[in-house]
C-alpha cells in the first residue's frame, strides 16, 4: 500500500523526504494525535462494553425493570407478582427473576472490604447464558454459596488461585460468612470491580432487609414462534405503571445511556476533539514552514506554468503521505496501551477494526484540512518575486 502511495506521489515524498527531521516530527506529532484519539474512544467503548456486559448474557425475549431504572449499580425494585402476572399472557413460556445489589466483600488476605455486585439468582431456573454458571448451580443450591468473578479486580484476594489450588475460599459478604466455591467471567466495569453469583436464598440472608417479594430483575422467556413486539405492548399496556417492559436490547441501551449521559461520554468525546486538534495544528505546521521554505520554488513552478491546482494537489498528497505513515505508529502504541490498560484496570479494551478505520478518516480528514489551510500560503507564491 505504502509503495503505491510513494509511486503515485514522488514529488509530494521527495519533498516529505528532504527534511528528514521535519518529517520525523511532523509523524510523532499526528501519531501522539492518533493516539490520543485511539485512547479515548477505546475507553469509551470500554465503557459501554463493561457495563452492558451483564445484560447481554441474560437469558431473556422480554425484561421487565422499575420505571425508574437507570443503572444496575443503583438498580430499583418493583414487585415480584408483575412477573408472575405475566405468566397469564398467551406467547410467555417461562419467567426468571434477578436480585442485585452491592456488598461488602472481605478480601481473605488483607481483611479490607471493598464494594462488590451481588447477582441472586434462581439456581433452578438461571437466567445467565454463562456455562461456568450453569455448571455450578449445584453448588449454589447450597446456602452460603457463591461463584466469585474470575475477571474481578485483584484487591479482593487473588481468590481464583486460591479455588483452583483448594477448592473453595471463605471469606466474609457483609459481615456474614459465606464460601466462594466456584468461578465464572463477566468482567469489571465501572461501576463494579468485581461480581459475586448466589442463590436467591443466600442473596436474601445477605440483605436481611431485603424482601423476597421485591425483585430488581425480571426475564420472560417466549414461545419460539411468539411476536416479540406484539407481547411487549400488551404487557406494557396491561400491566401496573410501576413496570416497564423491554426488549435486552433496549435494555441494555437504557444502561448504555446512563453512562452516556451521565458526563463520562461527554469526557471522553472531549479527548476524541482534542486530540484532532492537535492533529490539525501539528501538520499545519509542518506544511506552513515546507511552503514558507520553498516559496522560490513554488514560485518558480508557477512561471513554468503550472497553476494552483497542480500545486495544490501536490500539498494534498504531502498530506496523505503523511496520515497514513502518522497513522500506522500511532495505531502500534494504542495497541500497546491498550494492554497495558488491561492489565491495570480489567477493561475490556482491544483494538478493533470499525476504531482503526475511524481514528484512520479522521486522520486523513486532519491532515487534509491543514493542508487546505497552509494552500493560502502557497496561493501567495508569485512568480514576479522570484525574477
Amino acid at each position: 500500500m505504502l509503495r503505491k502511495l510513494f509511486r503515485r506521489t514522488p514529488l509530494a515524498w521527495l519533498q516529505l523526504k528532504k527534511e528528514k527531521t521535519r518529517l520525523a516530527i511532523a509523524l510523532a506529532g499526528i501519531a501522539f494525535a492518533d493516539m490520543l484519539m485511539f485512547v479515548q474512544l477505546g475507553l469509551l467503548d470500554a465503557l459501554f462494553d463493561s457495563a452492558t456486559k451483564p445484560h447481554q448474557t441474560l437469558q431473556a425475549d422480554l425484561v421487565l425493570i422499575n420505571p425508574q431504572f437507570q443503572t444496575l449499580i443503583s438498580v430499583k425494585s418493583f414487585p415480584r407478582e408483575r412477573l408472575q402476572q405475566t405468566l397469564a399472557y398467551e406467547g410467555v413460556q417461562s419467567v426468571s427473576h434477578l436480585y442485585v445489589n452491592s456488598a461488602e466483600w472481605r478480601n481473605p488476605e488483607t481483611r479490607i472490604d471493598r464494594a462488590i455486585l451481588v447477582w441472586g439468582i434462581d439456581p433452578m431456573n438461571p437466567p445467565f447464558d454463562f456455562a461456568e454458571v450453569n455448571e455450578n448451580l449445584d453448588k449454589l443450591k447450597q446456602l452460603n454459596q457463591v461463584i466469585f468473578d474470575r475477571a474481578s479486580r485483584p484487591e479482593y484476594g487473588q481468590i481464583p488461585d486460591l479455588i483452583k489450588q483448594k477448592g473453595s475460599v471463605e471469606s466474609l459478604v457483609n459481615k456474614q460468612n459465606i464460601q466462594a466455591a466456584g468461578l465464572f467471567q463477566m468482567g469489571a466495569s465501572f461501576g463494579a470491580d468485581g461480581n459475586i453469583i448466589t442463590s436467591d436464598s443466600t442473596f436474601l440472608k445477605l440483605f436481611p432487609d431485603r424482601q423476597a417479594s421485591q425483585i430488581e430483575v425480571g426475564l420472560i422467556k417466549l414461545n419460539p414462534d411468539a411476536n416479540v413486539k406484539k407481547i411487549q405492548s400488551q404487557l406494557q399496556a396491561n400491566l401496573p405503571n410501576d413496570v416497564r417492559v423491554l426488549t435486552p436490547q433496549e435494555f441494555a441501551q437504557t444502561e448504555k445511556d446512563y453512562w452516556e449521559s451521565g458526563g463520562i461520554g461527554f469526557i471522553f468525546g472531549i479527548g476524541v476533539v482534542v486530540g484532532f486538534i492537535v492533529g490539525i495544528v501539528i501538520v499545519y505546521q509542518i506544511l506552513y514552514s515546507d511552503v514558507s521554505e520553498h516559496l522560490p520554488e513554488y514560485a518558480t513552478l508557477k512561471a513554468m506554468g503550472y497553476g494552483d491546482s497542480y500545486l495544490m494537489v501536490m500539498l494534498m498528497q504531502e498530506a496523505l503521505i503523511m496520515s497514513v505513515l502518522g497513522f500506522l505508529p500511532g495505531m502500534l502504541l494504542s495497541m500497546g496501551l491498550y494492554q497495558i490498560t488491561f492489565a491495570a484496570t480489567l477493561l475490556p479494551i482491544a483494538m478493533k477494526i470499525d476504531r482503526a478505520v475511524f481514528v484512520l478518516t479522521l486522520t486523513i480528514i486532519m491532515c487534509s484540512f491543514s493542508g487546505l489551510v497552509a494552500m493560502q500560503k502557497l496561493q501567495s507564491a508569485d512568480p514576479a518575486d522570484v525574477f
